[in-house]
């Protein structure tokens, strides 16, 4: 896996991943929920983060089990019965080769060097007739956010520093074609965004995002002190209002033969 710029060793890391886990659960949840994954089942989620997805899987598939793996187990602060930790990375293989009923991931692929040997091993940990659903961004309508400095941001980070970090900011778009080159069948999925202002929980997550990223941030020949403060200013403003990136879910279901 490539170095991750957001590790769990980092400063205000667990009161992220608990934002983010506020922003992003509901939308996660609902796309479960979409697919009838039943009582009994074995579930896993692969970049579980704090956690919060697997344990709310363990009590769905209650007598089942849910199995929640991560490279930093250090910031799961849940348990549940039927929850199960893991330590591992999915860049070394399945986790277990046709063993889970739903496998999960979000907001883990655009950082790993090789997000189709990552969606193989995934793939892979599917039990025949097995679902898996992936999550990931696409920042699309950042590209075209206002006032300009807004913008200018978002290009430096996206033209710059993210490509530098070898992170894939458009990955979301591509799932679907991915999962079908694997032989996947029922293949769906959906784009959502957010519309927020300065002050709201999203304009909290990019400020923290922000200030844990600064220094690396600052090392990019887009972006300096200037126009991240600007655009942190933004971020504290009540009267600005802009859209967030689009979470792109996608779902398919593995053959049953």
């Amino acid at each position: 896996m490539a170095e991750y710029v957001l590790g769990h060793h980092l400063e205000g890391e667990g009161k992220r991943l608990a934002l983010m886990s506020q922003l992003l659960d509901p939308m996660h949840r609902r796309h479960i929920e979409s697919l009838n994954i039943e009582p009994g089942a074995r579930t896993l989620e692969v970049g579980c983060g704090n956690g919060s997805i697997s344990a709310w899987l363990a009590a769905r598939v209650a007598p089942g089990e849910a199995v929640a793996c991560d490279l930093d187990l250090s910031l799961i602060n849940v348990c549940a019965p039927g929850l199960q930790l893991r330590q591992g990375d999915i860049m070394a293989g399945p986790i277990e080769p046709a063993s889970f009923d739903l496998v999960t991931a979000r907001a883990l692929l655009h950082h790993v060097a090789d997000a189709e040997a990552a969606i193989v091993n995934l793939v892979a940990s599917l039990r025949p007739g097995g679902v898996v659903l992936l999550i990931e961004p696409d920042f699309l309508p950042i590209t075209i956010a206002e006032p300009p400095e807004a913008r200018a941001f978002w290009d430096g980070w996206l033209k710059t520093w993210s490509q530098e970090r070898g992170i894939d900011y458009h990955i979301g778009r591509t799932l679907a074609p991915r999962l079908a080159a694997l032989g996947l069948e029922q293949i769906g999925g959906a784009a959502e965004t957010a519309i927020y202002n300065g002050g709201s929980p999203w304009a909290d997550y990019w400020t923290q995002t922000i200030v844990e990223l600064r220094d690396d941030l600052t090392r990019s020949r887009k972006l300096n002190e200037a126009l991240i403060d600007t655009f942190l200013g933004y971020c504290a403003d009540p009267s600005w209002w802009t859209q967030t990136i689009a979470f792109t879910a996608v779902h398919a279901r593995a053959p049953c033969n």
